[in-house]
């Protein structure tokens, strides 16, 4: 068995797991006659819940960590050679990635079963804030191998960081090699390394490229959201004028209701008053034909010789 390799597989497993696979990696050591190798693996020390998500974040994101480590290097540097402007955008692409790699942690931890809390999710992010400040304490988390939260002061670390990771092994010793094959050797690490510092200049291009995108996008949806809150407010609007227009409609009804019922009623009464006109007219008719009888009767008694 290998510390290494048992240390790896530990860090890598969900929080509740860690104690009885420590367990059974240490009884396995003990079985194969390693009481030492089994010591090194009982002490190995359980990472708390936010240790945990970093160590699971690395794991699942490594290239993001390796940028923020190596952001934290632009920084440093930075610091002796930029101008306020440039110091202030590394600084505002610092935040941005803070907020993101918290972010993809949570999901991380939520997606292998164990959500954090907010205080357990401000611990990862002190965390990934002093890995990008300290360089050992990048290290500390590119291994993996996080048992607690690392902390963060001020502009720096408040003296050197409690880095509470379990350290890699160190080299076994080396065969002795033939010196025929070194200069072979030599040759396959420089390639190596050329290919190392080209994948590393692509995944710094393609890392460049995404964070471009991502604040494209998050303009883009800034300005999705204001044209979203204008319709929002003209619809309102709308909608109000609308309620205020049925209103006035419904009280127009009613008004147009009662005017009609008042025609009816000046209907009813105008037809009852020409009923009172004709009988009237009849009855004035017959007065006068009885006054023109009245005074022919009357005018031929006047002009009537008086008898006897």
């Amino acid at each position: 068995m290998d510390l290494d390799e048992v240390a790896d597989e530990l860090y890598g497993l969900p929080p509740g797991e860690f104690v009885a696979a420590r367990t059974e990696a240490a009884r396995r050591a003990r079985a194969a006659g390693d009481r030492a190798l089994a010591g090194r693996i009982g002490a190995l020390g359980r990472p708390s819940t936010a240790a945990w998500a970093c160590n699971a974040l690395v794991r699942e994101q490594p290239d993001e960590i390796a940028g923020l480590v190596e952001l934290g290097d632009l920084l440093r540097e930075a610091q002796q050679t930029l101008a306020g402007d440039e110091l202030r955008a590394l600084g505002t692409q610092r935040s941005r990635l803070l907020a993101a790699l918290t972010r993809q942690a949570r999901g991380v931890a939520a997606r292998l079963g164990h959500p954090l809390s907010g205080p357990v999710a401000d611990q990862v992010e002190e965390t990934l804030r002093a890995a990008l400040a300290d360089p050992e304490a990048g290290e500390a988390l590119l291994a993996g191998r996080l048992t607690g939260p690392l902390s963060y002061r001020g502009t720096g670390l408040g003296g050197r960081p409690d880095l509470r990771v379990v350290p890699p092994a160190g080299p076994r010793p080396a065969a002795p090699v033939p010196a025929g094959r070194r200069a072979e050797e030599e040759a396959a690490r420089r390639a190596a390394e050329e290919r190392r510092r080209a994948t590393e200049e692509r995944r710094l291009r393609e890392l460049a490229a995404a964070r471009e995108e991502a604040a494209a996008a998050a303009a883009a949806a800034g300005q999705a959201e204001e044209a979203a809150r204008d319709a929002h407010d003209r619809a309102e609007r709308a909608a109000l004028r609308q309620a205020g227009l049925e209103a006035r409609a419904g009280e127009l009804a009613a008004e147009l209701e009662r005017v009609r019922e008042e025609a009816a009623a000046a209907g009813t009464d105008a037809e009852r008053a020409t009923r009172r006109a004709t009988a009237a007219d009849r009855v004035a008719r017959r007065a006068a034909g009885e006054r023109d009888r009245a005074a022919a009767r009357l005018a031929e008694l006047e002009g009537a010789p008086p008898t006897g």
